[in-house]
């Protein structure tokens, strides 16, 4: 559905982020092609072009024209490997050249395009696979109501719980060591190279003890303490890497107030993969977690779309709600993620945090995801829904949803 996003004929350049390996390329791939356009290709994640700079962007253009002929638009991979392509892409575009680029780290593009291509771009945010997109790359029925289909939907969901959305895990069989090469790869080439980290050790284990424990809420001080930093600032600056390279999505706490949703951020890994499938991870099979993470990336799927903002609540001695989802400054959803609430400790504090939510924030849709149960309750004059998770992940995203 993201591919729907890319205006092809735009007169604006088309900037698809997101985390390496994503399916970012063959995303814009597709969309190229199926619109029969005429289209040159440059891959600067390329070795062979691991020296390329500005200066050398002309040399290169011609080089395209002589191979490809003529054509209409312009498609750039990992351009941010270039220092001053952003010059280049602005020269292209005042020519009317339509461009399509891709690239792995957010503020390194944000910031070119910030300052460079202001009002001349649009940005396309891409995840690993949905549930619904692994679905039908599986041929997993999605909507046939028969026993076996639904069964064969849960089944499809447990796999994915596991396995995550990363496209080409669907052909791997080594899924660990795929998981553990890219995750190298994004630590040291995509964020020690290119800001030039000093303690790369001791970043690298800040990344893998963040993915060991996510989603989590994060007390810089506390963390920076216990895991040896000399600088609360450093912490931050790391943190900030991680999730400029994607491999963390951040999340603030819900409040009216601007300055308290800036403390006590909270975790989530880009894909339950990076959960357990990297060497010395500890997650293991924590369903609760892995359940959390995919709810949180389809809400923001969803978000990038729709335009929400998405908060989790935390009351002292009241409750916690894992998500709040608002439309400008009007709460419209609040949402529990609980894999099991056979335990009737369990339902009670999913119940409760939801029925919190909804006097803090006078949010009326109540909705509890859970691996199976499907009911609805009424408690304390708040109806709450219940449903499973994999039903819900399909529903959300759907064309109609997406709008």
């Amino acid at each position: 559905m993201e591919q729907d996003l890319i205006e092809l004929n735009s007169p604006l350049a088309q900037v698809v982020i997101g985390v390496r390996r994503c399916g970012k390329s063959t995303m814009c791939y597709q969309a190229l092609r199926e619109a029969k356009i005429n289209f040159a290709y440059v891959n600067f994640d390329d070795e062979n072009l691991s020296l390329v700079n500005a200066g050398d962007l002309n040399t290169l253009l011609e080089s395209l024209y002589t191979l490809y002929g003529k054509f209409t638009h312009l498609f750039l991979d990992e351009i941010q490997n270039v220092e001053g392509w952003q010059l280049f892409v602005n020269r292209l575009l005042r020519r009317e050249m339509k461009i399509i680029i891709t690239g792995s780290n957010a503020k390194l593009l944000s910031s070119d395009l910030a300052t460079h291509l202001t009002g001349r771009h649009h940005v396309i945010n891409l995840f690993p696979l949905s549930f619904r997109e692994y679905c039908e790359c599986n041929d997993v029925d999605l909507y046939s109501p028969t026993t076996e289909k639904k069964a064969l939907r849960r089944r499809a969901f447990n796999e994915y719980l596991h396995q995550g959305g990363f496209p080409q895990l669907l052909q791997i069989e080594n899924k660990r060591a795929y998981i553990n090469d890219l995750t190298e790869a994004i630590l040291r080439r995509d964020i020690e190279q290119r800001f030039k980290i000093r303690h790369p050790m001791q970043f690298e284990r800040l990344a893998n003890h963040m993915m060991n424990i996510a989603p989590v809420i994060i007390s810089a001080e506390k963390q920076a303490k216990e895991l040896d930093f000399k600088s609360t600032n450093t912490f931050h600056n790391y943190l900030g890497y991680l999730c400029e390279a994607f491999l963390l999505v951040n999340l603030h706490k819900y409040s009216q107030k601007s300055k308290i949703r800036l403390v006590g951020e909270k975790y989530y890994c880009i894909d339950p993969a990076l959960m357990d499938k990297r060497i010395d991870a500890f997650s293991g099979e924590n369903f609760g977690w892995r359940m959390e993470t995919i709810a949180f990336l389809e809400l923001k799927r969803h978000a990038l779309i729709k335009g929400n903002d998405i908060y989790y609540l935390s009351e002292s001695g009241r409750g916690e709600c894992d998500f709040i989802i608002t439309l400008g400054n009007q709460a419209i959803e609040a949402i529990q993620v609980s894999y099991d609430i056979s335990n009737p400790k369990t339902y009670r504090r999913e119940i409760n945090g939801l029925i919190t939510a909804a006097k803090k924030t006078n949010c009326k849709k109540l909705l509890l995801l859970t691996e199976n149960q499907r009911e609805t309750v009424e408690a304390d004059g708040y109806t709450v829904e219940v449903k499973p998770i994999y039903e819900w992940l399909i529903e959300i995203n759907s064309k109609e949803n997406y709008g």
